[in-house]
């Protein structure tokens, strides 16, 4: 198990913009190797599917977003620090959850097919 460490999280008002940062804890690892995830889970729901960015190739990373989020958020790495980045705008009260970061090798947007986590940021959104 390699950690990830997710941050940017905080209390904002619908239609605020947060950006949520993800990256590897102690450098295990380098991001740019990885699909990367991101997940959120809302109390008394079940994990759901944000976005997802693929390894880095020759041809660039290609993004995947859920129906949910299209045209709000975007997924981007910064490669330089080895972090995975989800820039969160037009925030809506449905959007508060805890968001997760995710680590896999296959592209894939089921939770139990990424191999490693975060332990989550907390997002709430007030109307």
């Amino acid at each position: 198990q390699v950690p990830l460490v997710e941050s940017g999280g905080g209390l904002v008002q619908a239609g605020d913009s947060l950006r949520l940062s993800c990256a590897p804890s102690g450098s295990t690892f380098r991001i740019s190797d990885y699909h990367m995830g991101w997940f959120r889970q809302a109390p008394g729901k079940e994990r759901e599917f944000v976005s997802t960015i693929s390894p880095v190739t020759r041809s660039g990373s290609i993004s995947y977003y859920a129906d949910s989020v299209k045209g709000r958020f975007t997924i981007s790495r910064d490669n330089a620090k080895n972090a995975v980045l989800l820039q969160m705008n037009s925030l809506k009260p449905e959007d508060t959850a805890v968001y997760y970061c995710a680590a896999g090798l296959i592209a894939t947007t089921e939770p139990n097919e990424y191999n490693y986590w975060g332990q989550g940021t907390q997002v709430t959104v007030s109307s």
